[in-house]
């Protein structure tokens, strides 16, 4: 269970650096669409969200979106409770920090489309939430190799097989 909480912790890093990359490209293909003489106004949003897609580009904000309101959120819960399993010390705090970010991470997302500046705070806690997750995957890496190593020295005769000489 060790093994599903450090992947899954390593899966919610993953998957902000999705979230980064699909807005980037939704907003590049945003800029080539207004570079080409398209107009993003009331009239655009309303035939987008009618499911005629103004740009190509435009299913990178569909994914950003779904994949921060559905699949993330799951993978994070999902990441806590393995944190009660996976036998090292503190685990369940920081499955809790992930799944914590994670819920202010939707949150500042839905929240920045009527305060612009929870959005802004959207993209900081984007980066703290991937700190935290690679730091919560290499934490139990590093346990796994600290007790390998311990496990190692304390059984020096033993050879290759398990078999003393």
């Amino acid at each position: 269970m060790r093994q599903v909480f450090r992947v899954l912790a390593y899966v919610v890093a993953a998957g902000v650096v999705v979230q980064a990359a699909v807005m980037v490209y939704a907003v590049a293909g945003l800029g080539l669409f207004i570079d080409e003489g398209g107009v993003l106004d009331q009239a655009a949003m309303e035939q987008s969200m009618s499911g005629e897609s103004l740009f190509p580009e435009e299913i990178g904000l569909m994914l950003h979106g779904m994949t921060g309101t559905m699949i993330l959120p799951v993978i994070a819960l999902l990441t806590f409770v393995a944190s009660f399993f996976a036998g090292v010390r503190g685990a369940w705090r920081w499955g809790l920090a992930i799944l914590l970010l994670v819920a202010l991470q939707v949150t500042l997302g839905l929240a920045g489309h009527s305060v612009p500046f929870l959005g802004g705070l959207h993209g900081v806690n984007a980066l703290l939430l991937f700190g935290v997750s690679l730091y919560t995957g290499w934490r139990v890496a590093a346990r796994d190799r600290a007790e390998q190593a311990a496990a190692a020295t304390a059984t020096p005769g033993l050879a290759a097989g398990g078999v003393t000489p």
